[in-house]
């Protein structure tokens, strides 16, 4: 008997996001979203996983049937360390937000968040010239060091940087070079005169977080303002900026298409960043 059946995988691929917590994450919806869009068999999965259990947990998701992860807090720097190799962009900004499981069972890392929020003001902002003129960041945390990594690497000459505790922005300028500005927090405004690309990379004005508060006297008109944060889409940032007159991009598409390299490389296909993916992460 002929059996004139597709040929099936041999098994089904899976892949996931681990954190502590992940209840929160919309990263399930948006992964079954484009597995069900392009027919693909396969599963996304939240996984929480406390600290202690990372490396016994890293070690067993090949052995399950796993392809591949996402990570968010608090293992975002901790999966460096375990992993087998490490992309150059990963080992710079000290952080990685996506696993790769090789066949063999080795584990290559990589953080893709650069990639979202430039791919995100692509998107978003046609015409957006990233040499233009000097880029302000506001924070200097995990996202921070990533934005500035993207945004060098993307020809700005000039970037400034502000965060409550100086010290932390001395260590990106450390790192990263003569092209970052250090400036006080309380001399945070100052730093927006000339800019021309100007992002809140802080979790300010999140819904049940304190708002950002940031004199915007010294923004131009002309500058593009974004804002890491997307729940809600249009924070009080966003709305102050463009009520001034710039051009806003919200946080939800770095979110969109940091994840698509991973999804590409789990399940073999690029997945579409479009509106309706948008709507059905905002359901």
């Amino acid at each position: 008997m002929i059996d004139d059946q597709p040929s099936r995988p041999a098994h089904v691929p899976l892949a996931g996001v681990i954190g502590m917590p992940v209840a929160h994450s919309r990263s399930p919806r948006l992964h079954g979203h484009w597995l069900r869009r392009y027919g693909i068999e396969g599963h996304y999965i939240p996984m929480p996983v406390m600290p202690e259990h990372l490396a016994e947990a890293l070690r067993a998701l090949p052995r399950l049937g796993f392809v591949g992860i996402n990570v968010t807090l608090p293992h975002k720097e901790a999966v460096l360390t375990l992993a087998d190799a490490v992309t150059d962009r990963a080992a710079l900004i000290g952080a990685a937000n996506t696993l790769i499981f090789r066949p063999d069972g080795k584990i290559h890392a990589d953080n893709t968040d650069g990639y979202g929020f430039i791919a995100n003001l692509r998107q978003n902002a046609p015409g957006w010239q990233p040499e233009a003129g000097p880029a302000a960041i506001i924070g200097a945390g995990g996202a921070a060091r990533a934005v500035v990594a993207s945004l060098l690497d993307s020809g700005v000459k000039e970037l400034r940087i502000t965060n409550r505790t100086r010290i932390r922005s001395e260590q990106i300028k450390a790192e990263f070079g003569a092209r970052l500005v250090v400036y006080d927090w309380a001399q945070a405004g100052n730093m927006l005169e000339g800019a021309t690309t100007v992002v809140n990379a802080t979790s300010l004005g999140m819904e049940g977080k304190q708002p950002l508060r940031l004199p915007l006297d010294a923004l131009s008109p002309d500058a593009l303002v974004t804002d890491l944060v997307y729940t809600p889409l249009m924070t009080p940032f966003l709305l102050d900026a463009q009520a001034r007159g710039c051009r806003v991009v919200d946080g939800l598409g770095m979110l969109l298409h940091q994840a698509a390299p991973g999804f590409e490389r789990w399940f073999g296909h690029r997945p579409e960043v479009d509106d309706e993916t948008r709507r059905v992460v905002l359901e």
